[in-house]
């Protein structure tokens, strides 16, 4: 994490992950709040145990109390064998709730019942189960105005209340975008079995430039479409999809040279234009320093605010 809002955000990420208390993540769709999640589980004292996600949004309402507390033998019509709940497969870890707003109503009490109690039974069961995990939570949307408009239990909601964590969108924090680059490149070739494709500086300054509305998911997947089109080539700026070669960032790309945006507060210019360099120079700050005709030690200083 190169930027200095990521860096502070996982010293309190760590700070937290060793005390047994409910985490929430928040943020733009995108952001990387499962991968945080995960992050949060390694740093714990569960790092040892399972780390089980659950995405509340993919689940249909009908199968979604089988899915969290398992079934046995003909509860219910198809079930022909007994099933194991995420709870179940989660003791002694770690269970991650992503969209938990878009849990049903309906199952909203039995989940408060298990987090009081630790016990559950499964669908079509009579013995009740014992399960320690550590509850970890996602959401885009602000639970207290889900509990407001009807659609969140309020004594859940009160229940499940500890730390929220937001995961700053790619925009706030640019200088990840490089390294964040570089481990797509490698990871998707590797998937995709291709020859990495190289990205130039004009390319490079252009991905540091875009405000990334898809976060880092969208980055993702730019870099995925590349690494398939571009096997092995070269990636200039007018190799990038369109929303990002039209200028639709902040800062736009002409060979060497910026256009630097005139409504914004000269703090953030400032920022921008160092995270553009950084970004055309690979993240190298005595590279950087030299396109922007300043000390090594200016940046340094820059980076520390």
């Amino acid at each position: 994490m190169a930027s200095p809002v990521m860096r502070s955000f996982d010293r309190f990420l760590r700070a937290v992950a060793v005390k047994e208390v409910t985490v929430t993540f928040s943020g733009e769709s995108g952001t990387g709040k499962e991968v945080m999640a995960r992050r949060l589980h390694e740093t714990s004292p569960r790092r040892s145990g399972p780390f089980v996600p659950i995405n509340c949004a993919a689940i249909p309402e009908a199968l979604f109390e089988s899915e969290l507390f398992g079934h046995e033998r003909g509860a219910y019509t198809g079930a022909n064998e007994r099933s194991t709940g995420k709870i179940e497969v989660a003791n002694g870890g770690t269970l991650f709730l992503d969209e938990i707003a878009e849990m049903p109503l309906s199952l909203q009490a039995k989940m408060l019942r298990f987090l009081e109690s630790r016990r559950y039974m499964r669908v079509g069961g009579a013995k009740k189960i014992q399960a320690d995990v550590r509850l970890v939570l996602a959401t885009l949307r602000p639970l207290e105005e889900e509990v407001r408009a009807g659609r969140f239990r309020p004594d859940l909601y009160y229940r499940i209340q500890g730390i929220v964590l937001e995961v700053p969108p790619l925009r706030q924090r640019r200088r990840d975008i490089p390294p964040l680059l570089d481990a797509f490149i490698a990871q998707l070739s590797a998937i995709h079995d291709v020859e990495p494709p190289e990205f130039v500086r004009s390319a490079r300054t252009a991905l540091a430039a875009y405000d990334w509305p898809g976060n880092v998911r969208e980055l993702r997947n730019v870099v995925e479409l590349l690494c398939i089109l571009r096997e092995g080539k070269t990636v200039r700026a007018q190799d990038l999809p369109p929303q990002i070669r039209q200028g639709r960032a902040d800062l736009a790309a002409h060979g060497d040279s910026m256009v630097v945006p005139t409504n914004r507060p000269l703090d953030e210019i400032i920022d921008l234009v160092i995270d553009a360099a950084l970004s055309a120079e690979r993240g190298n700050l005595t590279r950087a320093a030299r396109r922007l005709k300043v000390s090594v030690r200016t940046l340094q200083r820059r980076a520390k605010r």
